[in-house]
């Protein structure tokens, strides 16, 4: 069922499907949730998905300005809204941040974290700093990005070239490019920065990680999941949207992380 609502973040539209233990899927910057589609179905068979379309993106409102912190909070207000008793939270990119930032601040409201080539744990340092606030330019964002999407997106295949293709168009649109920007711009703050609190995530928390991604390497993917204390790590050799580049091996270790989740939530619980 496709319905919205109201957010610190504007209007926001979701996907709302199945039922059981809610799980919720949150994509990247400049993505929208048909990123899961390949996976939303299987999914759907045992737990109630919810795929959100963050502001600015999708089918959702686009607030004044789109930043890391106010889809965090976005992310407050939904499970808050929908009445979400311990959703799993799957996370790509900021959509990792918000979860793992939700998992930090309300760590009683989540039952579990998978996060997919996520943002938030790189400690900020002059290098980054200076790499965030470039890509926070928007007439740079709009030059540079729809040729990163295509370098870091790595497709496989059609469904991954739909998905390349949509997201470079947003790109060199200037309202994507001023969405991308801010939200590139955001990661330049503190409010963004997670790493200092990554031994305080008590969750337990599936890494899944796609090898082949120049934005999120593999090797800075293998040090968020040294620094969480409840992680498992695997990678695949796709780009940065793991669950659309792969979507049966990403299934192949999700189901079985979201099995024993579920074995976690006392009956009744899940809604």
């Amino acid at each position: 069922m496709d319905t919205s609502i109201d957010t610190r973040g504007g209007r926001v539209a979701y996907r709302d499907i199945g039922t059981g233990q809610p799980v919720v899927l949150l994509h990247a910057n400049l993505h929208d949730s048909h990123d899961f589609d390949a996976i939303i179905a299987p999914l759907a068979r045992d737990h109630r998905v919810i795929a959100v379309d963050w502001p600015g993106h999708g089918r959702s409102e686009n607030p004044a300005e789109v930043t890391a912190p106010l889809l965090a909070d976005t992310l407050e207000d939904i499970v808050d809204g929908l009445g979400l008793i311990r959703p799993v939270l799957i996370g790509n990119s900021v959509g990792g941040y918000a979860a793992a930032r939700l998992a930090l601040s309300r760590p009683e409201q989540v039952a579990g974290l998978i996060l997919v080539n996520t943002g938030g744990f790189a400690a900020l340092n002059p290098f980054l700093r200076g790499y965030f606030r470039l890509l926070g330019v928007p007439a740079v964002t709009r030059r540079l990005l729809p040729r990163l999407v295509r370098a870091y997106m790595r497709p496989r295949h059609a469904g991954d070239r739909v998905i390349t293709d949509a997201v470079a168009t947003r790109a060199a649109s200037a309202a994507g490019a001023a969405v991308a920007a801010a939200l590139w711009r955001s990661f330049a703050t503190p409010a963004a920065d997670l790493s200092s609190r990554a031994a305080e995530l008590t969750a337990l928390t599936l890494i899944i990680w796609g090898a082949k991604d120049v934005v999120a390497p593999l090797p800075y993917g293998r040090s968020v999941a040294e620094r969480l204390p409840h992680a498992e790590f695997h990678s695949l050799p796709t780009g940065h949207v793991v669950f659309a580049s792969a979507p049966a091996e990403f299934l192949a270790l999700t189901l079985p992380f979201l099995e024993s989740l579920s074995r976690r939530v006392e009956p009744g619980a899940a809604r």
